[in-house]
């Protein structure tokens, strides 16, 4: 009879759990884009979530490591935003036949997917302060450096897969030309925050970008 009530109460502990990391991770968010990452304290991660020291270590061994589950829960946020687009705006054009689309279409089609990125600014402000972190510190560097393969390379087999079903590929390395674009993109964020621009991200967003993608690609 115990033993079931163990394994009756795992689920529940394990919810509980995802919670708790859930609601460090939108701590760290906050006191990340207010203080920076390196003067975030853990304590202060901790009591912004509403637990104790000791709970923030039961569920992360260090600051970094709850940066890169924080980085991870992003990463997968926009590949799901990313995909979205292309189901919504992509698919229906090319349908079950293949329709070739013209270079108007296409940059009407990116535009409208890029614009259901998230433009949450926090984001970069904290993704840049721990970029300055890592270049810091070797101990950081590369598993910085091993995310951000791992995140490219997953953003470029679906960029890839949805030129192909918009009968289009990359006149150069796929990935470099996702990373091409993603740093526009990171440059084009960085100014508007420097420049005090409010405007939200679909209104900001260049045509510049899409039109680099076109340039960047040819029809099959």
């Amino acid at each position: 009879m115990e033993s079931t009530a163990l394994r009756d109460d795992a689920p529940v502990e394990s919810a509980r759990r995802r919670r708790t990391r859930a609601r460090l991770l939108d701590a760290a968010f906050d006191v990340f884009a207010e203080q920076g990452v390196r003067a975030a304290s853990v304590e202060t991660i901790a009591e912004a979530a509403g637990f104790t020291r000791g709970a923030f270590y039961s569920n992360f061994s260090s600051k970094e490591e709850l940066f890169f589950a924080l980085m991870e829960r992003e990463k997968v946020m926009r590949l799901e935003q990313l995909d979205a687009g292309v189901e919504q705006f992509l698919r229906p054009l090319v349908g079950a036949g293949g329709v070739e689309l013209d270079d108007a279409d296409v940059i009407r089609t990116i535009t409208r997917i890029l614009e259901l990125q998230s433009d949450d600014r926090r984001w970069w402000l904290v993704q840049s302060e721990f970029l300055l972190l890592a270049l810091r510190d070797p101990a950081i560097s590369a598993d910085f450096l091993r995310y951000q393969d791992g995140f490219f390379q997953e953003l470029t087999e679906t960029v890839v897969a949805a030129l192909a079903s918009a009968r289009r590929r990359f006149t150069i390395d796929p990935e470099e030309g996702v990373r091409i674009i993603a740093e526009l993109c990171a440059n084009g964020e960085a100014r508007a925050l420097l420049a005090g621009d409010e405007r939200p991200f679909a209104e900001r967003l260049s045509q510049t970008v899409p039109a680099i993608l076109l340039a960047l690609t040819e029809r099959i």
